[in-house]
């Protein structure tokens, strides 16, 4: 099942059913509303909104129209939670390494989260508004699950059977504001903006055997400017699946339907197949060549982020954003 969002004017949407192959929709009307409701009562609302789901596919649904990314918001726009990750050890590697600093043996066996802004997400197609090009504007290309509840102390397993949904995710970062922040002790927060999500979240079973053992095993495409720069492997190099993810939250508090935990910078040991993040991509420059020469993102960039299944089709719609200064009302 494809869900989505659309805008009408209100801060969380009107819930819709999306076609498997992203061509139609149809309103959720007599079912839901907006996507945290059926977060809440997924055993009931789930099985009605499937249904849906498998007429809109048939073409027997009378009321269907043609889906437009652009209408988007966030699938869920606003979130009890947004965790993020760093599940990709090789992208902790490459920036340590550039800045000659060690990985701690830690980083291997716990894994990095940090707590994101949850009150304010941005659509697929929404313009990046940043307050200046001198912060270090840089996209970062994610996965990222929405949960049902989860007990407090849940084992990594029963972690990943609260995964009711799948999403792509750009974890926008101001790098040149994060070295100050980090210094103070207590994790990011001014540098990291506002996250956009993909046009639609998706149910684990339309995945197939591409979601496995808590991973999903697809290539995640990062194009900037219209130039793909990454290709990268999502699957085999994620160090901790969501399942742990989401159980080292759950160590010491309950975990509610509609939290949102992103998987970090998909990355790869691979350097042909690209990056992720601007970063990275400086990190290695310093590594081969002693200092990075690939600048951050300017005003009027565009960065595309997408995953296509093994038959070529979009599966979660693209991320297909523009950086632009702060309008001076914001």
């Amino acid at each position: 099942m494809k869900l989505a969002t659309y805008k009408d004017g209100s801060r969380d949407g009107q819930l819709v059913v999306v076609s498997r192959d992203l061509s139609q929709a149809h309103y959720a009307n007599g079912i839901a509303t907006r996507l945290q409701q059926v977060l809440d009562d997924w055993n009931f609302m789930a099985p009605q909104l499937e249904e849906l789901y498998a007429q809109l596919n048939h073409g027997k649904l009378r009321h269907a129209f043609a889906f437009d990314p652009k209408l988007c918001m966030a699938p869920l726009p606003r979130a009890f939670q947004w965790a993020d990750g760093s599940a990709y050890i090789n992208h902790v590697e490459l920036v340590r390494k550039a800045r000659g600093a060690e990985v701690p043996e830690s980083f291997y066996t716990d894994p990095l989260m940090y707590q994101g802004g949850s009150d304010d997400f941005l659509g697929p197609c929404e313009v990046a508004r940043v307050p200046s090009e001198a912060m270090g504007i840089d996209f970062e290309a994610e996965i990222a699950v929405i949960t049902g509840d989860v007990r407090m102390g849940a084992t990594a397993e029963a972690s990943l059977e609260a995964v009711r949904l799948l999403m792509l995710a750009n974890d926008w970062s101001l790098r040149n504001l994060i070295p100050a922040e980090l210094a103070k002790g207590f994790g990011f927060f001014q540098s990291k903006p506002a996250t956009a999500f993909s046009p639609v979240a998706v149910t684990p079973d339309e995945l197939g055997e591409d979601w496995r053992g808590g991973r999903l095993h697809l290539n995640l495409q990062s194009m900037w400017n219209g130039r793909k720069v990454g290709n990268c492997e999502a699957g085999p190099e994620m160090t901790f699946h969501f399942g742990q993810l989401i159980a080292h939250i759950a160590k010491t508090r309950n975990v509610r339907a509609g939290s949102i935990v992103g998987s970090g910078t998909v990355s790869n040991k691979d350097w042909s197949r690209g990056y992720s993040c601007i970063a990275e991509k400086r990190a290695i420059e310093t590594i081969e060549d002693g200092a990075p020469k690939t600048e951050f993102m300017r005003f009027g960039d565009s960065i595309r982020i997408e995953m296509k299944g093994r038959d070529g089709q979009s599966i979660f719609g693209a991320i297909d954003q523009e950086v632009q200064a702060c309008d001076e009302e914001v």
